[in-house]
């Protein structure tokens, strides 16, 4: 039987997370090193995110992590996942996009959602609100026009316009319809929840219009990927990001990620609420040695018939995360493995 992952692309979206006892600003220069190391192993793609304000997340501005990401690289794509284009003016992100793409010809991605700020404070520095999200159709179709010229303003977008910089639509919520009605590549996720986005790659597909941007559907499948010499080395890779998320459950802050060992210590004591949050941030995710990834993966990319995988997976430690993306790398069987 042809195995589907060895003709499936492999990406990497690096949120850069801190970590306790590590400043944001070393969370950065970890992206750009990472990124130089997938290239080496053959990933196709490194995304960067846009979170504000969040003590976990240093990566607030994804164009310019993006610019030093490329400058460090020299083959690997490299974009954002994503912009979140409510929080900011059309013309504006096609201009440093267009900036990207005139700096790093070929090697751009534009990828975007439609999430504003994480807390009603973020909003308001922001000077947004939730109902903006709500436009996101309609901003994502004047964003392509400055590419193309055809702003009813009179005013171009420089160097941007004429420029194609392919652009992904990260599916949250009405992702999917969005993506589809303007006939562009979809990111959805999360893995976990198989079956929602399973239905949510069939509704893509089957209201796809094509466009001057993509003339069929394409699929991007993200989510948790860890993989280790055993089971149990490969469960501990989870654990920092699935406390940092139970505690933001029931904090409403998303903290740095913390030391495995620490969370499992029996100092560390959790209230009923954060225990259910954290056993459940544990659950669903693809995670295993080499041969029970590959065979989660094999059964995941038939069923979804995804063209790619984005691997979303953070971790405080930093050698056991890479030596996790060397072990996916060969699993995929990439080129620079």
């Amino acid at each position: 039987m042809t195995s589907v992952i060895g003709s499936t692309r492999f990406s990497v979206l690096d949120r850069s997370r801190t970590r306790e006892g590590h400043a944001g600003p070393e969370a950065l220069r970890d992206t750009v090193r990472l990124a130089q190391e997938l290239e080496e192993l053959g990933y196709h793609r490194l995304w960067v995110s846009e979170h504000h304000a969040v003590p976990g997340v240093a990566g607030s501005a994804p164009t310019v992590l993006a610019a030093a990401v490329a400058a460090a690289t020299r083959t690997i794509r490299v974009g954002t996942g994503g912009v979140m284009l409510p929080n900011h003016q059309p013309l504006v992100v096609a201009e440093q996009f267009g900036v990207l793409e005139a700096l790093f010809p070929g090697r751009v991605d534009m990828g975007l959602g439609r999430s504003v700020g994480f807390t009603d404070g973020v909003r308001k520095a922001l000077g947004r609100d939730k109902h903006d999200a709500e436009d996101f159709a309609a901003q994502l179709t004047e964003l392509l026009g400055w590419f193309r010229g055809t702003s009813d303003t009179g005013a171009h977008a420089r160097p941007s316009e004429g420029m194609t910089v392919p652009p992904f639509v990260l599916a949250i919520g009405e992702g999917a319809t969005v993506a589809a009605r303007a006939g562009l590549p979809m990111v959805i996720g999360d893995i976990r929840s198989r079956e929602k986005m399973l239905r949510g790659i069939d509704h893509y597909r089957a209201t796809f219009r094509p466009s001057e941007w993509s003339s069929e559907p394409y699929v991007v499948i993200s989510g948790t990927v860890a993989v280790a010499a055993t089971p149990e080395e490969a469960r501990r890779l989870l654990i920092p990001e699935a406390w940092s998320m139970a505690y933001s459950r029931t904090h409403g802050t998303f903290p740095p990620l913390p030391p495995a060992e620490r969370v499992e210590s029996p100092e560390m004591t959790m209230t009923e609420k954060e225990r259910g949050f954290y056993e459940s941030g544990l659950v669903g995710h693809i995670h295993g040695t080499e041969e029970q990834v590959a065979d989660e993966l094999e059964i995941l990319i038939k069923e979804s018939g995804a063209q790619e995988v984005l691997v979303t997976t953070s971790t405080y430690d930093r050698e056991a995360l890479l030596d996790s993306f060397r072990r996916l790398a060969r699993v995929a069987g990439l080129a620079g493995t």
